[in-house]
């Protein structure tokens, strides 16, 4: 079966790591989830060379990191023949949500395709795609904790975990045309720790938080550290399938606010929601239109035994001890 992303007359990924040592590239090798990835692979004797992709400029030198500037809808074949890869991990994705849904998409679910292209043309044989616990949704009617095995519904509307979701499908296909490749999908949650200056933190950092008046759902985090290591075990260790990843327990959303020293105001749904899509559509706040609510008001906690099980992965942080280390828990109560 051909995709798009591929001519049907290319050859399967064949090849194997390379005897000195993994050879590994990283997209939005820029971020604050990619940056460590980077420094840490960096670091490992098991591991040969790094190649570093961002449509940002990287900052890190070391003589096993090679740092290309390049926009993920470019090819990168050439890149990932010229150094030898055997292993990518796929992390560039808009988070933030955005008013241009298309042009989202086209970086998103796009930008994924074109990886996939490039690793069928290159022989990549192991695919790492960072992917998100939000694919299940948040609705009433939900079972959690969710397995892996649980429905795909994500939030209609929510950009992320739509896009999320959309991914997930090319890599699960790219998995069935080419089974000699391996492919991991990690559904993590929000992340948090010393160095989580990100659109969730900055949201959270409002002088003003709301919550949905009758409801205090219970949320999932993982710290930094732990994302970093389960990211780099599934490389060295060569995980292939779909695993959620989480910090241990669970912490409900009012104690966000106590974190972040402040109060969430209840307001109930049936103002908050119109409210939001309001000022959403005057462009007066960008943290999300008014389904992106749904995410505080249900729950969506996913159930972690099959990572442990399977990888013997165990995070070495809860949940709440990722909130409590995350910039959000040092923010002047006067942020704006």
């Amino acid at each position: 079966m051909c995709r798009d992303w591929a001519h049907c007359d290319s050859i399967s990924p064949m090849s194997s790591p390379m005897a000195n040592g993994l050879r590994v590239a990283v997209t939005g090798a820029a971020g604050s989830i990619g940056s460590r990835l980077v420094a840490s692979l960096a670091a490992s004797d098991d591991v040969g060379a790094v190649v570093a992709l961002d449509a940002r400029p990287i900052d890190l030198v070391h003589t096993k990191v090679h740092s290309y500037q390049r926009d993920i809808l470019q090819p990168i074949d050439d890149l990932l023949k010229d150094h030898g890869i055997a292993s990518v991990v796929h992390l560039a994705f808009q988070l933030k949500p955005g008013r241009n849904r298309e042009a989202a998409r086209r970086i998103n679910v796009g930008g994924t395709a074109r990886v996939l292209q490039s690793c069928q043309f290159a022989d990549v044989d192991h695919i790492v795609y960072l992917s998100s616990s939000t694919v299940y949704g948040a609705h009433p009617a939900n079972d959690a904790p969710f397995t892996e095995d649980s429905q795909v519904w994500p939030v209609r509307g929510f950009q992320y975990a739509e896009d999320k979701a959309s991914t997930e499908l090319l890599l699960q296909a790219y998995a069935s045309d080419y089974p000699d490749t391996k492919v991991t999908m990690l559904r993590g949650c929000v992340v948090m720790g010393p160095n989580s200056d990100n659109f969730i933190t900055k949201a959270f950092s409002k002088p003003l938080l709301v919550r949905i008046r009758g409801t205090d759902p219970q949320m999932q985090f993982i710290h930094e550290d732990d994302l970093r290591d389960v990211l780099e075990l599934c490389l060295k260790e060569r995980f292939s399938g779909v695993y959620n990843v989480a910090g241990g327990g669970t912490v409900p959303y009012s104690h966000i606010a106590a974190v972040a020293g402040r109060r969430a105001f209840p307001v109930p749904a049936a103002i908050l929601y119109p409210l939001t899509q309001f000022s959403w559509g005057l462009r007066l706040q960008s943290d999300s239109p008014a389904c992106g609510l749904d995410m505080i008001r249900w729950p969506w906690v996913a159930d972690i035994g099959k990572l442990q099980r399977k990888t013997g992965f165990s995070p070495k942080y809860t949940s709440q001890e990722a909130l409590e280390a995350s910039t959000l828990a040092k923010k002047p109560t006067n942020n704006s």
